[in-house]
């Protein structure tokens, strides 16, 4: 997941504007006790911060692939 893109997915799941609020205020403990935003300026790969985000705002797993990611082909 590229940045663009997961700035993508955090506006079409939350809204532009609760989404860049969640992004700023909500500290994810998955990631080290971070926002999404200090996560990114720390480096954290991005498609882990949008895990993190989507499992502590109980987005359903049908979604957490984004906008326009492809859904991972499931293991036999």
């Amino acid at each position: 997941m590229r940045l663009s893109e997961f700035w993508l997915a955090v506006s079409a799941e939350y809204g532009e504007a609760y989404g860049r609020v969640l992004t700023r205020d909500l500290v994810l403990e998955e990631i080290g006790s971070r926002t999404a935003e200090q996560a990114i300026k720390a480096g954290e790969p991005v498609r882990a911060i949008w895990l993190a985000l989507c499992r502590a705002t109980d987005v359903p797993p049908s979604r957490w692939y984004g906008v326009g990611q492809i859904e991972p082909k499931k293991q036999k």
